[in-house]
């Protein structure tokens, strides 16, 4: 060995050297983005987990996107026709579009993609299906390719929410379903390089030929990093360049981030939406007045303000306030004299009437995640707010997927949740308050035969007035009986390395704006 180091000369040396501080520089320089958590997937048709749609977000589009009203538009569609009997929709593709393998998308290729979905036990194919078992039945009858540009799927019955279901349904290349796990080929703004999942790591590059236009970023490494404190140590270190509200970072991370010199800090407004749940079935919340009181009694404007540092807006409907059919309905602002002369309506006065004592012999109990770290923050204020109008409160926490099971089975009082992407489309009320759809969305086990007429009527018209009419009268209804008490909308939340610029973020939180990031001195 010592002699073969003879024959190392100066020259090579230097080479050896210069070779390898150049390696280092081209590991350094990429961009770097980071997940919360492993994507159960690669594959686009299958991966309903929130990283693996974040990854088809960046490798592939969809016939259809939301736009800023989150109201559904083309995206590979450059129009989207549907026919007066409400049986058939029929898209236009935009011309020139490619897949990253250089072949050209067609309509054959939106055939073959629903096709290969709704043949699958993929749970991204349950939308498309009413009914269960033996009962199940498809939505859709046929997908027809008259021309190469052309797709028109055919329903068996007017179905209003097929564009809704399209949104994270990515088209992929005739015949490449089995291999998508391995190897995703999309049409998206970036092409996948490889993945290394004991590395946790998907590394992507700028798909130049993008039919909306190049991204900025030539190279994209995407990081699963799981722990808060990693994830503050890498973006300090530069080992991570970018990362989108990440809720493994506190509202105090945030801010302490945004302090770093080398570091940045933008809020985006968000649409998801962090709400206070009831079991309407349990004493004493079968009452409303007993839920409205409680509504009367949590400071939200204190909380987003104080614990949440401003990241977050008071929500007045489960409905985002850019949703073309939002509407507040009744507003619960804070009001705790209001909250105790409700409870002594609902008969559960205070023994003594100065306030010092609880008004119920046994505590209420509030279910949350443990590794919810800010609902164990939240839920402490709630606990004490309620305190002071005489409503004891436990706070009970439990491993997610178990809580989880405990709400869907009722099995619970109240609990803090979020819902995250649903709540954009106004149909979600349907889902989260009646009973109407077989689904397991009404945890609140809330039923009023008033709000199922209402909503069955909004989601089954083609008249978008008269569907803002009705869902406003829903959410009156809804807001009124509180059977889930809103929060607030928690911000879009960005940090960045102080050279990366054109950073924009729409309310619906997709992972497509990074197409257009730029990085400036470089």
């Amino acid at each position: 060995m010592i002699k073969a180091f003879r024959f190392i000369t100066p020259v090579l040396v230097l080479l050896l050297i210069t070779s390898f501080l150049t390696s280092c520089s081209r590991q350094s320089d990429g961009f770097v983005t980071a997940l919360e958590a492993n994507p159960e997937t690669l594959d686009p048709l299958r991966g309903t987990d929130a990283s693996s749609e974040r990854l088809r977000q960046l490798m592939f589009n969809s016939l259809v996107r939301k736009n800023e009203r989150l109201d559904y538009t083309g995206e590979l569609a450059s129009n989207i026709q549907q026919a007066p009997d409400g049986l058939s929709v029929t898209f236009t593709l935009h011309e020139g579009m490619t897949f990253h393998d250089g072949r050209p998308l067609t309509s054959a290729d939106v055939k073959y993609t629903l096709d290969t979905l709704l043949a699958s036990d993929s749970r991204k194919a349950v939308p498309f299906f009413e009914g269960t078992g033996a009962n199940k039945q498809p939505f859709v009858a046929a997908v027809e390719t008259p021309d190469a540009r052309t797709v028109t799927i055919r329903l068996h019955k007017p179905w209003l929410e097929l564009l809704a279901n399209l949104v994270p349904q990515p088209v992929i290349p005739q015949g490449t379903a089995d291999s998508q796990q391995d190897k995703p080929v999309g049409s998206g703004p970036f092409k996948f390089v490889r993945y290394d999942e004991s590395q946790q790591v998907v590394d992507l590059e700028a798909n130049d030929k993008y039919w909306e236009g190049a991204p900025n970023i030539k190279t994209l490494r995407v990081r699963a990093i799981l722990d808060g404190n990693t994830l503050q140590a890498e973006l300090r270190s530069g080992r991570v360049t970018l990362v989108p509200y990440s809720t493994n970072l506190s509202p105090d991370a945030y801010k302490s981030l945004g302090q770093d010199p080398a570091l940045k800090v933008e809020q985006f407004p968000g649409a998801n939406i962090v709400y206070l749940g009831f079991n309407t079935q349990s004493e004493p919340l079968k009452d409303a007045r007993v839920r409205q009181a409680i509504s009367y009694a949590v400071e939200r404007e204190a909380i987003v303000r104080d614990l949440l540092l401003g990241q977050a807006r008071v929500a007045h409907s489960i409905l985002p306030e850019e949703s073309w059919a939002y509407a507040p309905g009744k507003k619960y602002s804070y009001d705790p004299e209001q909250a105790k002369r409700l409870l002594d309506e609902a008969n559960l006065r205070d023994p003594d009437g100065d306030g010092s004592r609880m008004r119920f012999d046994k505590p209420l109990v509030l279910k949350i995640s443990a590794s919810n770290i800010m609902a164990r923050g939240y839920g402490g204020v709630i606990q004490n707010s309620l305190k002071a109008i005489g409503v004891p409160l436990e706070i009970e926490t439990l491993e997610r997927n178990a809580l989880l099971d405990q709400i869907r089975s009722g099995q619970y009082q109240m609990t803090i949740g979020n819902w995250v992407g649903g709540n954009q489309d106004p149909i979600f009320l349907r889902d989260l308050f009646t009973n109407l759809t077989g689904g397991n969305f009404n945890r609140s086990r809330y039923r009023t035969p008033e709000v199922e007429r209402i909503l069955q009527e909004a989601v089954n018209t083609t008249d978008r007035a008269k569907a803002k009419t009705l869902y406003t009268e829903a959410q009156e209804i809804i807001s009124r009986d509180v059977p889930m008490f809103p929060l607030w909308y928690p911000a879009n939340m960005v940090v960045a390395r102080r050279n990366v610029a054109n950073i924009k973020v729409d309310v619906s939180g997709d992972w497509s704006f990074l197409r257009n990031v730029t990085v400036e001195n470089q």
